[in-house]
């Protein structure tokens, strides 16, 4: 009922409240419908209504939505690859032996003295190596000496004597120095070249061919007769051609012409045999280098690096065979194969120095031609050979 005072009727507002509407059910769809049209239309996410809910009715809020748990990430499995592992083992094992077992046979290997006295020649470009092949047979049993033919001659011989020359101009030279070259040997007589290691020795022999020729000697290897047995049968046997029918009662030797495998004390006998020869010595120089060639082809073939046993066997038969001077290391040795290889390839020279053969006071000897020899001797003490084609054998 209004107040007695209609002044303050403004204040206490008497009048009749004003009545709250109650939406139906389906009237409250149609709004929800509506608001989610436009929602759809703003590209937005429908909003919670805040209408008005019919009487008695909880309408539950609205949730935002729930993004689905991320997946764990999977941890990647290591795949195991055994083999690799294998193989890469078994190749650190084999490049191990094959860098291993040279230099063992380098460190078992033997040294000798061969820096000889007095005075030498002076330092010369390139690198001179005189290669030796030692007739000597104090360490023969008397089984090897039968074996091998070699006679019961005491005292050191050499039946090989070639200079290896590496130059610094030119391509590498192989010189062959018959054994029965006339020369002057210090504090001897004049006598054949052999003669020199019979008297002193590697010291004398360097010494007389520095003294004879001008050329500094810069690396000795020397090898004995078993050796070249022992090498050519580690590699199998090698091929030689000889150029007529041979039967060398000195020599154990006998050989039909062409080319044929022979084993290790047929390929001594071949190249040490001479009264069967023609030519004599300048034969027998000629045969050493076919087989010395023979031999370096078997040993860079890759059969030897593939077969382990091979690998270990050429390289033990070097060691116990070869001879070094205490002065040559393995950079010269290095050189030496190098140096082959160029010359049993055709790329370098192989030479023998000219001469002719005749009766002197020690015998058949080998006279060199003088300014041949001065020709060749000059050019490598410069380290120069590219003029040196000509005298090619």
């Amino acid at each position: 009922m209004p107040r007695g005072n209609d002044d303050l009727n403004w204040l206490y507002r008497d009048e009749e409240p004003e009545s709250t509407s109650v939406l139906r059910p389906d009237e409250i769809e149609k709004l929800r419908r509506a608001d989610a049209r436009r929602d759809a239309r703003k590209g937005g996410v429908p909003q919670a209504t805040t209408r008005p809910q019919p009487a008695g009715q909880s309408v539950p809020p609205s949730q935002p939505p729930v993004a689905p748990p991320a997946a764990r990430p999977q941890k990647r499995r290591r795949r195991r690859r055994p083999v690799l592992r294998t193989l890469g083992t078994i190749l650190v094992l084999w490049l191990a032996f094959l860098i291993g077992t040279p230099l063992y046979a380098w460190t078992a290997g033997t040294q000798v003295d061969a820096t000889p006295d007095g005075e030498r020649p002076a330092e010369q470009p390139g690198t001179t190596i005189l290669l030796v092949g030692s007739d000597a047979r104090e360490e023969l049993s008397a089984e090897d000496r039968s074996r091998l033919g070699t006679g019961t001659s005491e005292g050191r011989r050499t039946d090989t004597m070639m200079l290896l020359h590496t130059p610094t101009e030119g391509e590498p030279v192989l010189l062959s120095l018959p054994r029965d070259s006339l020369v002057d040997i210090p504090g001897r007589k004049r006598n054949k070249l052999n003669a020199a290691y019979a008297f002193g020795g590697a010291p004398l022999l360097v010494q007389t061919i520095e003294q004879n020729t001008g050329v500094r000697i810069d690396g000795y290897l020397e090898v004995g007769m078993l050796g070249v047995v022992d090498v050519v049968d580690a590699v199998g046997g090698v091929e030689v051609c000889p150029k007529f029918d041979i039967d060398d009662k000195d020599a154990h030797l006998t050989l039909s012409q062409g080319c044929q495998t022979v084993d290790g004390v047929t390929a001594l006998g071949y190249v040490r045999m001479r009264k069967s020869d023609p030519k004599g010595d300048f034969g027998r120089v000629e045969r050493q280098r076919e087989t010395i060639g023979a031999i370096m082809k078997e040993v860079a073939s890759p059969l030897t690096v593939l077969n382990p046993v091979r690998y270990w066997q050429v390289n033990m038969a070097a060691s116990n065979s070869l001879a070094r001077g205490e002065d040559t290391g393995l950079s010269q040795m290095a050189q030496v194969g190098s140096g082959f290889l160029s010359v049993m390839t055709g790329r370098g020279l192989s030479l023998t120095v000219p001469g002719g053969t005749a009766n002197t006071s020690v015998g058949s000897s080998v006279i060199w031609d003088e300014g041949a020899a001065a020709e060749i001797f000059g050019a490598i003490a410069v380290g120069q050979t590219t003029d040196l084609e000509k005298y090619r054998q």
